[in-house]
């Protein structure tokens, strides 16, 4: 199927030859009859156009909702639906001596992660596609109410479908349709057009002016995250069946916000990976010498920017804070009418989440924050370890309490493809 900047090529060839026969129609405005059967060809084709352009979007934005825009798999949907239902849990407590717990499954699976990966794992491999749909979640642990009069008398509602877990930020740039490399060995270079050749007029029997293509290359370089955290024995012995998707929010909540902050903000200085934000190349819109209220204007000339550049695809979307989501809530017509986000982003979609900065400078302005705007597929997430998991028993606290230490790490980079399909207000002062 087309893309859809194939499809507007063609509706823009049509357009041009359409506006090309209305200028040679005749004074009182009427066509030739090889005019008028052109005209009537050309609009059925912007008919049909017009439909497939409707189709693409509608599948777009399909793609867009989703988890991302996978390039690289299992390319097995069978593999693929056993690891979103691999037990995080039975693999923790597996690996706890004398605890007694099977997980021949996930360690099968485990197996077939690495020898896909082609290299061992630390501790064992547990798939990316658990974390699919994080939930949140943070300190786990059984222990009963503090003693008290009466206490032992008092019998006590286990309620792990209530559990009320800490506040994390959900990722946000697979979302929004980043894309996705897994499996990747070596570092990854993957080659880019940075100039076209140029086109010139001449003169009969002239020379046509040489020109050539110039290349690039967008670099991937293996870059690591982790995180540790632990777990009481008893939880992995007395587990609800939500105590599963809990323990998997302990990680995927803390390193997926973290890959989110490092593709919207990182410094790229070792071993943090370059954001968005820190891209050379990327469009910028300056609100005010030390900063200044947003404007309906400089979300018109937001867009603008990317699309002075040409950019395109299926995943545009604007991305910013909460401060600013708040600010835009109270923008008013003239008759004091909240106009809406949906309006002021002309129905292109939004995301906020607190890992784009709010605490920005310039000039005297302070705590200032970002808007940025942009074709989130151009961002890569390249991925060449699964989720590492390694359970320590014996670290020394956490053996002095009977419980065990989880280590978790992940090895990836994020990679802009094109700096020119985003730009970014760096300035705004929110309410």
């Amino acid at each position: 199927m087309r893309t859809m900047r194939e499809i507007m090529a063609e509706q823009d060839a049509r357009r041009a030859e359409m506006r090309s026969i209305n200028e040679g129609a005749a004074p009182d405005g009427s066509l030739a009859e090889d005019q008028q059967t052109r005209w009537g060809v050309l609009e059925a084709e912007m008919t049909a156009l017009r439909q497939a352009e409707t189709r693409r979007a509608t599948l777009d934005d399909m793609d867009r909702r989703g988890s991302g825009q996978p390039i690289a798999g299992t390319g097995d949907g069978t593999l693929d639906r056993e690891l979103r239902s691999f037990s995080l849990v039975r693999a923790i407590a597996s690996q706890v001596p004398n605890l007694g717990v099977d997980c021949g499954r996930e360690r099968e699976l485990s197996q077939e992660i690495a020898r896909r990966a082609g290299r061992p794992f630390s501790g064992m491999a547990v798939p990316m596609q658990i974390f699919d749909r994080p939930v949140e979640g943070r300190t786990l642990t059984t222990a009963l109410p503090v003693g008290g009069p009466g206490s032992n008398l008092i019998a006590t509602d286990f309620r792990g479908d209530q559990f009320v877990s800490q506040f994390h930020e959900a990722m946000i740039v697979r979302r929004l349709g980043a894309r996705v490399l897994s499996g990747l060995v070596g570092n990854v270079a993957i080659p880019k057009q940075k100039a076209s050749a140029t086109a010139a007029w001449v003169n009969e029997d002239s020379v046509i002016p040489a020109s050539d293509l110039q290349f690039s290359q967008v670099s991937l370089t293996p870059r690591h995250v982790g995180a540790r955290t632990e777990f009481s024995r008893n939880m992995l012995l007395q587990s609800s069946p939500d105590i599963e998707s809990l323990v998997r929010a302990d990680f995927a909540a803390v390193l997926a916000a973290e890959v989110d902050r490092a593709a919207i903000n990182g410094s790229g200085s070792a071993p943090e990976p370059r954001g968005v934000l820190q891209t050379s190349g990327i469009g910028v819109v300056a609100a005010g010498t030390n900063g200044a209220a947003l404007t309906y204007d400089m979300i018109v000339d937001l867009r603008g920017a990317v699309e002075d550049a040409y950019a395109s695809g299926a995943s545009m979307a604007f991305m910013s804070n909460r401060k600013v989501a708040r600010t835009l809530a109270k923008f008013k017509d003239t008759t004091g009418v909240p106009m809406g986000l949906d309006l002021l982003f002309q129905g292109v979609p939004q995301a906020y989440v607190s890992t784009v900065p709010s605490n920005l400078t310039k000039g005297s302005g302070t705590n200032l924050s970002a808007l940025i705007y942009g074709n989130w597929s151009d961002l890569i997430l390249g991925y060449w370890s699964e989720f590492d998991l390694l359970v320590n028993p014996y670290e020394g606290v956490a053996y002095s309490k009977g419980n065990v230490q989880v280590r978790g790490m992940v090895t990836m980079d994020v990679s802009v493809r094109h700096p020119e399909s985003f730009a970014v207000i760096k300035d705004l002062i929110t309410a």
